[in-house]
């Protein structure tokens, strides 16, 4: 069973303080390259793994999807959720994402942000999402880039040249990493950037899109704090399609 760290006083309090919770989905950096990324959504039926909030799933209504369910392990996030959301055609369900079962291609869109590294089974999960897309489907997902996954500390150091550096510790080998962020013991999995695009091809998906965000000079101009994620990749970006035949 995937962690439900998200059910923690402590975490949720913590979390609840990041711009993407106060602001939503405009509080993300990363939105404006997801948005790029994702298709239309104009009469389809959409998905949301991990859906915390539920921001994206009341963006996709506003885009005119003709469905929306959010998926999320956390009782305090679906609680949220629910109370922000107005809407009979968003319906949220509480999952665990390692034993997700849905219906065969009944969805157009798949969509998760930064929540799949936090899951163990992730072969599973794929094809699992790929039997539930319509032909033509997408999947388009965030997760911790694999050098954010894997740091050997917490904190900048310096190289050998006097520039800023983001050191790995053990980067190939694949596996649970534990952090201490809003909580202690905050379990995610960590996996190389191929063995994720692997995972997608072996499950059968065309990868469509990969991007290795980092903020724009002007995103760093508007938020300063944004000034350290030029140097190394946190999070990537992931669009893949179900071929048509």
């Amino acid at each position: 069973m995937t962690q439900n760290i998200y059910d923690n006083p402590q975490f949720f309090a913590g979390y609840a303080t990041l711009p993407r919770s106060v602001n939503g989905l405009n509080g993300a950096p990363e939105w404006i390259k997801i948005q790029e990324m994702l298709p239309s959504v104009d009469g389809k039926h959409v998905i949301d793994l991990g859906c915390g909030y539920g921001w994206f799933c009341r963006w996709a209504r506003e885009q005119h999807a003709e469905s929306v369910i959010g998926f999320d392990i956390s009782d305090k996030m679906l609680e949220k959720a629910a109370e922000m959301t107005q809407d009979d055609h968003i319906v949220y369900y509480q999952g665990d994402l390692e034993t997700l079962v849905l219906p065969p291609e009944q969805t157009d869109l798949i969509y998760s942000s930064l929540a799949l590294h936090y899951v163990e089974q992730i072969p599973s999960l794929f094809s699992s999402l790929y039997q539930a897309l319509k032909p033509g489907g997408m999947l388009v997902f965030s997760a911790e880039h694999p050098i954010y996954t894997a740091p050997l500390v917490q904190a900048w150091c310096t190289d050998s040249e006097g520039n800023k550096a983001w050191p790995v510790n053990q980067y190939q080998k694949e596996g649970e990493r534990f952090s201490n962020w809003f909580a202690d013991g905050v379990k995610k999995q960590h996996r190389k950037l191929s063995t994720w695009i692997n995972m997608l091809i072996n499950a059968g998906f065309e990868i469509t899109a990969l991007d290795e965000w980092g903020p724009s000079i002007i995103q760093i101009a508007e938020n300063a704090l944004l000034d350290e994620e030029k140097e190394r990749p946190m999070i990537f970006i992931v669009s893949a399609r179900k071929p048509l035949n």
